[in-house]
Order: C-alpha cells, then structure tokens, then sequence
C-alpha cells in the first residue's frame, strides 16, 4: 500500500489526475441511476433501459476513430478538460425531460455525452504513460481500478440516495458539478508538451489508418489490444444479467433492489481489490502481465460458472466476487503492458481502437442476452453458463496466443 500512497504524495500530476478521475467517476453513477430511474418513470417498456445502454456504448465505438487520432494529435490534457465542460453542459439538458413524448431527447442527449466521453478516455489512457515512471504502471493502472470499483460501490449507492430523496433533477444537477469539478483538478496539472510526431498538415483519416497499420505489423501488441473486448463478451451479458438475477431468483427480503445493490458492491471490492493482490504476488513485470491476464480469465470463468449454478444469494456473492477479482486484474495489466509497449505518437490511436472494440463486443454481448432469454427460451442461469464456456474459450485462446506471439519478456517492469 505504500507504492500507492507514494506515487500519490509525490506526483503532483497523477493526483490532480487521479481526483479528476474519482470526481468523474462518481458523477457516472449519478447519472446512470438518475437516467435508469427517469425511464423508468416515463415508460414502462422493457426496450426503454436497453436503449439507454445502446446509447452509451455505440457512440463511443464510432467515436473512437476519431478520438484518438485527436489524442495523438493535440494537448491530451486539453482534450480532457474541454470533453468536461462539454459533458457538463450536456447532462444539465436531462433537465429539460419531464414527458414520455421527450424519452428521444434523453437518449440523444445520452448519445452526445457519449461521443464526448470517447474523447476523455484514450487521452486519459494514453497521457499516463507520460505522468508517471515506466516501472509505476501497474500501481498507477491498479490504482485507477480501485478508484473505479470504490466510486462503483459509494457512487450507486449516492446516487441512489440522491434519485430517491432529491429527485432525479437534483442527481443531473450534482452531474454537472462533477465533470466542471474534474475539469479543473485536470486544468491544474503541468501543461504537457505536443511531442507527437502527427504531421499537422495531413488528413485525419490517413492518421487513423496509420494506427491501424502500426497494429497490423505488431500482432502481439494487437492481441493484447483485444484483451479487454474479449472480457467485455463475457461480462456484457453480467451485466444485463444481473437485474433478473436479483429481481427474480434472488431477491432479499422480496427486494430485488436491495440484492442488486450488493451484487454492486461485492463487484466494486472484486474490480478493486484483484489488481491489487495479483501485483502484490506477481509483481510487476512484463511476465508477470502476461500471467496476471491468464489468471484474470480463469478467475473470469470459475465466477461466472458459480453464478450459473449458484443454489442461493451467497453463493451468488462468493462467485461475483470471483468474477470481479478477474474483471479487474484483466483490465488494468493489459492497460499497463500497452501503456509501456506502445510508442508514445501511437498511444492515443491504439487506446481508442482497444476501447472501441470493447465497446462494440460489450453491445454484441448485452444484445446476446436479452436474445438468449427471449428467443432461446434459456433461463437466467443457462445464460451465465454458456457464458462461463465463452470465457474458458477466451481464456485458452489467450494462454495459446500467449505462448506463440508473446515476445521474449525479460523481468522488467511493465
């Protein structure tokens, strides 16, 4: 715990950095349950909240593209601080929505904070690597997932508190708050230099595929660009999953709610606490990476295949626990060995396509649920099943990859 407390106590950069992010964060969950709970008010379709999903995952996979060619491009830091104001901006309009014949105007507006977000996270990701050491990656990247999976358990939950006793109006307004907030904690960071060397007379576009060709000849860095789109085919059914889940075969005390709240909970300790323990073990080695990822999808598959057949809610628990111990460390080694492997002109480019990807396979995935449910007649646990196969398939798909594209790694830190 103290390579934590240090990096934040003596790099004045990546604490600025990493509040902005808490603030962030936090304001994420604001809005997701302020947004959930608006649809719920204004219609009862069961389509209406997979709409709401659709609109943040797709523009930040169309997006992308463009984002990180932006990223590489210009200021990252700038970037960051002009996508918060913006967003600010934005979530202020939900105001505005108060009649089922305006629901468009709340997926649009969805959309537009989207497409703004998909400008915020490859610059974050690729303006790390220029913030901290090479051999504090792994603590930096650890650290940003504890910080998810913390504002995941407080953030719902304050968002929740917020919805109930204030209204959703007022969980918009805190929103708002938020991103101006991270905007200036990130203004208050050392202006970086542009040193990329982005030809600034050429056309975006030719940037774009220039980005896809310096993946194209690194096949191993390409492979573990995909890591996270393959973990986000497993855990984007999770997470349309888990509302029948806790609804239906779960519920506490007949409150479904009140599981799915810690189902939340246990996932936000998981996604925190797995890095952690993995790089505590492991270390932080280029090697250790690689193994950190073959474990992440063997805990990824035991979690999920304990959800399927779990017989009660700790069962249920004890297996999502699993699942986010794997989530998490998957995440944050894959970002940190990008982070060191990939050249600094290259970064923004390669992030946004990994967040792409992960995007679109994370829509394919919640798609696939409702899907399998609905016209497959399979029910909630037959879905985390086949599910938990996927992942095995994944997982041995990686260890194979792994062992023919992994170059000679020595014990450096990524």
């Amino acid at each position: 715990m103290n390579a934590y407390v240090a990096l934040l106590r003596h790099n004045t950069n990546y604490r600025f950095l990493w509040l902005a992010r808490v603030i962030s964060n936090l304001g994420d969950w604001f809005n997701l349950l302020a947004s959930a709970a608006l649809i719920t008010a204004l219609s009862d379709a069961g389509t209406a909240i997979s709409y709401l999903f659709l609109a943040r995952f797709l523009p930040v996979f169309f997006m992308s593209p463009v984002a990180g060619v932006l990223a590489d491009r210009y200021d990252r830091r700038l970037l960051m601080i002009l996508a918060d104001l913006l967003r600010a901006v934005t979530v202020l309009g939900f105001l505005f929505i108060r009649s089922p014949d305006q629901l468009w105007l709340l997926y649009l507006l969805t959309t537009v904070q989207f497409v703004l977000s998909s400008l915020y996270t490859p610059a974050h990701s690729a303006l790390l690597p220029n913030i901290v050491a090479p051999d504090e990656l792994v603590t930096a990247n650890a650290l940003d997932s504890f910080t998810w999976s913390s504002m995941l358990a407080i953030g719902s939950l304050l968002g929740g508190l917020a919805a109930a006793f204030l209204g959703v109006q007022a969980a918009f307004v805190l929103d708002a708050l938020t991103f101006l907030l991270s905007a200036w904690f990130v203004a208050r960071m050392t202006r970086m230099p542009v040193s990329r060397e982005v030809e600034a007379g050429r056309a975006g576009y030719r940037d774009f595929w220039d980005g896809l060709g310096y993946l194209r000849v690194r096949p191993f860095i390409l492979g573990l660009s995909l890591v996270k789109a393959a973990g986000a085919l497993v855990w984007g059914a999770i997470n349309v999953l888990e509302l029948p889940l806790a609804h239906e075969l779960f519920p506490l005390a007949g409150d479904g709610a009140l599981t799915l709240g810690l189902i939340y909970a246990v996932t936000g300790i998981g996604t925190g606490v797995g890095p952690l323990v993995l790089r505590a073990w492991l270390g932080d080695s280029q090697r250790a990476g690689l193994w950190a990822i073959s474990m992440s999808f063997g805990l990824l598959t035991l979690g999920v295949l304990g959800i399927g057949l779990a017989p009660s809610l700790g069962w249920v628990l004890g297996a999502t626990l699993l699942r986010a111990l794997g989530s998490g460390a998957l995440w944050v080694f894959s970002s940190a060995l990008l982070q060191y492997l990939v050249e600094d002109r290259f970064r923004g480019r390669v992030f946004a396509f990994e967040f792409a990807v992960l995007t679109l396979t994370q829509s394919i995935s919640t798609l696939w649920a409702g899907y399998a449910q609905d016209r497959l007649g399979l029910s909630v646990q037959a879905v985390f099943q086949v599910m938990a196969g996927l992942a095995a398939l994944l997982g041995g798909g990686w260890l194979l990859f792994q062992w023919r594209r992994a170059p000679q790694t020595s014990g450096r830190s990524a």
